[in-house]
């Protein structure tokens, strides 16, 4: 049943009604089996309108008191509801007359929390307070605002988030008659606050993650606004400054190094650049510490693109410029050491191959003397031990190179055939000499026109076939050359060398290809040889892209095979270029030359070889001096020793070709002789304007032909000068030249001693070492090093002793008669 509410009001309700009337009474009725309520007013008119006017507000409150989105819901004073809304029905469900007289706001409101708040109440105001409506009106009834959250129950039992506002009802006396309690659907808002707090806690996680990332990186990181002002640091840059966060933020970033110019140039460079990498700086703590840092940076931006500032990482490199300080010292001291050691090597080349080239050429010549049989024996003996040596001297060179990374590949046309065959010839005589069978096959399917370096393939195919040789007494060695099995990598040939000799035991195979080694050391005393040779096969097959290996049982032969990779030559016939035989073939053409050697022993090995040649030799004892014979004489060809004193080969070249071309002269012919086979050697001497480049030391055959093929093209002119020496054949005069240089250089010695040239006398009693013995003087050999030994070391007194003992030597030779050839300095 519905009962009337009734309550006092001594304000205008509506700024429409007249400002003269008041209502004091409004009386809401329900309207039965309806959701509307009938408001009765009772004022007290001014005028004769008022209750008219007052009618019209009332029907216009109860419109907008309907239409209204919110709840409004009137309770009397006990918390009975009396007034529900038509927004309370929509937003709970329940029609007015299902609650009206019936039920509590606190019936429809979420038990616990009412309890909650219950308790909450009673501890701020110090009473106890029931839970029930009494929580949920206390502030209310005590005249304060309150505007609170609380979980509706719709009729359906589902729940939703309100705010309520209540308000008490009084009458005239300040009675409270009721309360009116107004909520909102607070649904929406609390899923957007759930979705913000979603944010907000996705966002905090992201900012702990950036800050643990920030914190645990081992560099020193900051960010910067545009000016170069601190706002952020980690945990790392406190450390390398020694300051503490609070010290950095706001503080000028290039407060914190040793050069603070510097510092704000990296700024600058990075808002200019937009990135810096490895701006190196040296950060300073605040005791003074220094620390080397690499300083990399970066732009920062808001979300508009408007820029924030600058994101740096400065990492200590303190160990690193350390490691590469040790580094660049580590590789000066190595390069200093390839250099010393290229120095050796070189000074070694020329210092054994000098002689060499003499103890060569002696041989030679002496071979195409009238011997006996048992001379001609020592003499072949003499020409295989000098063999031996320039071999093991080239394979150390040959090894030095490969280890240096030094040896570089050539790249040109060559008949593989024409290889082999030659390859075979070679070795013929030392297979026949041992009564074996030398078999060379090339499959016939095979290219033999290729691209590749054939004097590295040559001296391969020379050290495996010569060591099948060498290692098998009876039987066949067999050459074979077949296409390759690598099908990945196309014109591969696969050449394997089968011998039928001692074989390797299987635990040695492992390491035949290593330096110095060999199956056993009864191998080496039996055989001989450095262990070098397999060492530098299996070095030059890996720089041609190959690779070797070797099959072998003791005692049943060895087959050691390579496989290579080559290009096709494209180009003509490459047969038309190789040169047929080995031997020196007359006729030659008249030709003057100019002899350049310092070497007496060397310019006398030189005439003798050319002694058969219709040539005019004129000699130079240096480059100096060649230079102003070349200027004063017209010669064909210049054959120019490299290492001279007063001026070396190189040097007196270039002179004669800057020469040649301010007299406009046509270039003439000059061939480099040199006792040094280091890479670079023929480039430096064809760069310095040389012909030719040949290595000491040089057989008679391989200078003949070199003249003969370089002196083609030259018109014939023979002009002899003053002093020209006409080569003829007499090698009884070898000897007694040698002393009588010996006798010569003795004055010279002497008045060095005089001048304390020390320098002087080193260089002539090292010529005097390197060449007694051949001469058959090893006395002289003797007495020539401790000459050169005391010159090097400065003392004169010892230096003068055994300049002495050379007079003393001297003075008891047999008498020498002088010749031509010594009349020109030879």
């Amino acid at each position: 049943m519905s009962v009337p509410c009734c309550w006092q009001c001594t304000t205008p309700l509506l700024s429409a009604v007249s400002p003269n009337s008041y209502f004091n009474q409004v009386w809401i009725n329900p309207i039965t089996d309806s959701n509307a309520a009938c408001a009765s007013v009772s004022a007290t008119p001014r005028h004769a309108q008022a209750d008219e006017i007052l009618l019209k507000a009332g029907a216009l409150q109860r419109a907008i008191f309907d239409s209204a989105n919110f709840s409004c819901i009137a309770t009397d004073a006990k918390g009975v509801i009396q007034i529900f809304n038509v927004g309370a029905e929509r937003m709970l469900g329940y029609t007015a007359s299902e609650v009206m007289n019936q039920i509590t706001p606190a019936d429809i409101s979420d038990p616990q929390e009412v309890v909650v708040r219950a308790r909450e109440l009673s501890e701020e105001f110090g009473t106890p307070i029931t839970p029930g409506f009494e929580a949920l009106v206390f502030k209310a009834s005590r005249g304060i605002e309150d505007i609170y959250e609380l979980t509706y129950f719709r009729k359906d039992g589902t729940r939703f988030p309100a705010v309520v506002s209540v308000t008490a009802l009084r009458d005239a006396g300040d009675l409270i008659i009721g309360y009116l309690l107004i909520g909102t659907d607070n649904t929406a808002r609390k899923l957007v606050e759930a979705e913000q707090h979603k944010l907000d806690q996705r966002l905090r996680d992201q900012q702990f993650y950036t800050r643990s990332l920030i914190e645990s990186n081992i560099d020193a990181l900051m960010t910067t606004d545009p000016s170069g002002i601190v706002t952020d640091v980690n945990k790392q840059m406190e450390a390398l400054t020694g300051r503490t966060r609070d010290e950095l933020i706001g503080a000028p970033f290039k407060g914190n190094f040793t050069d603070p110019e510097r510092a704000e140039a990296a700024i600058k460079l990075v808002l200019n650049d937009k990135k810096v990498t490895d701006f190196e700086l040296t950060a300073r703590a605040l005791d003074g510490k220094q620390t080397v840092v690499s300083y990399n940076a970066t732009t920062f931006y808001d979300r508009d693109r408007r820029l924030q500032g600058v994101f740096a990482a400065a990492r200590d490199v303190t160990e690193r410029k350390r490691f590469e300080l040790e580094l660049k010292q580590a590789r000066a001291v190595a390069e200093s050491a390839s250099r010393a050691k290229s120095d050796f090597l070189a000074s070694m080349s020329h210092e054994i191959r000098t002689p060499m080239n003499a103890i060569m050429g002696i041989a030679d010549l002496l071979a195409k003397t009238t011997l006996s049989d048992q001379q001609g024996k020592y003499v072949q003996i003499f020409r295989r031990a000098g063999d031996n040596l320039l071999n093991l001297i080239n394979d150390i060179l040959d090894l030095s190179k490969v280890e240096a990374s030094q040896l570089e590949l050539e790249r040109t046309g060559f008949a593989l055939d024409d290889l082999i065959e030659k390859v075979a010839e070679m070795v013929s005589g030392r297979a026949l000499e041992k009564n074996l069978t030398l078999v060379y096959e090339i499959a016939p399917d095979i290219l033999t026109d290729l691209v590749g370096d054939p004097t590295r393939l040559r001296q391969v195919l020379l050290n495996l076939v010569g060591n099948a040789i060498k290692f098998t007494e009876t039987g066949t060695v067999v050459l074979r050359v077949a296409i390759g099995s690598t099908a990945s990598t196309p014109n591969s040939l696969l050449f394997s060398v089968t011998d039928s000799g001692i074989g390797i035991a299987r635990e040695k195979l492992a390491n035949v290809f290593e330096r110095f080694t060999q199956a056993d050391t009864s191998t080496t005393r039996r055989f001989g040889g450095s262990g070098l040779g397999l060492t530098i096969c299996k070095r030059l097959v890996e720089l041609m892209d190959g690779r070797i290996w070797v099959e072998s049982r003791l005692g049943a032969g060895s087959k050691f095979s390579f496989e290579v990779p080559f290009e096709i030559w494209a180009g003509g016939n490459l047969r038309a270029n190789i040169p047929v035989g080995t031997e020196f073939e007359p006729p030659l053409r008249a030709l003057r030359i100019l002899l350049v050697e310092d070497s007496p022993d060397n310019r006398i090995i030189t005439l003798a070889y050319l002694e058969d040649a219709p040539y005019i030799v004129d000699i130079a004892e240096n480059g100096a001096i060649a230079c102003e014979m070349f200027q004063a004489n017209p010669y064909d060809l210049v054959l120019m020793d490299r290492q001279m004193p007063v001026m070396d080969g190189l040097t007196a070249t270039r002179i004669i070709r800057a020469w040649e071309r301010q007299n406009a002269r046509r270039p003439t012919l000059i061939i480099a002789l040199t006792a040094s086979a280091l890479k670079g050697d023929r480039e430096m001497c064809l760069a310095s304007g040389c012909t030719a480049y040949l290595t000491k030391p040089i057989k008679q055959e391989v200078l003949l032909r070199a003249i003969k093929h370089h002196s083609a093209l030259i018109p014939d002119r023979l002009a002899e000068g003053d002093g020209a020496i006409r080569v003829g054949s007499n090698n009884d005069r070898l000897a007694d030249a040698f002393i009588g240089n010996a006798r010569r250089n003795l004055a010279i010695m002497q008045a060095a001693l005089a001048a304390a040239d020390f320098k002087t006398i080193s260089s002539l009693g090292h010529g005097l070492r390197g060449a007694g013995g051949m001469f058959g003087y090893p006395a002289l050999t003797d007495i020539g090093a401790e000459i050169e030994f005391a010159a090097d070391s400065g003392n004169e007194a010892t230096a003068r002793r055994w300049v002495d003992d050379l007079s003393v030597f001297l003075a008891h030779c047999p008498a020498h008669t002088p010749t031509a050839s010594e009349t020109q300095g030879l």
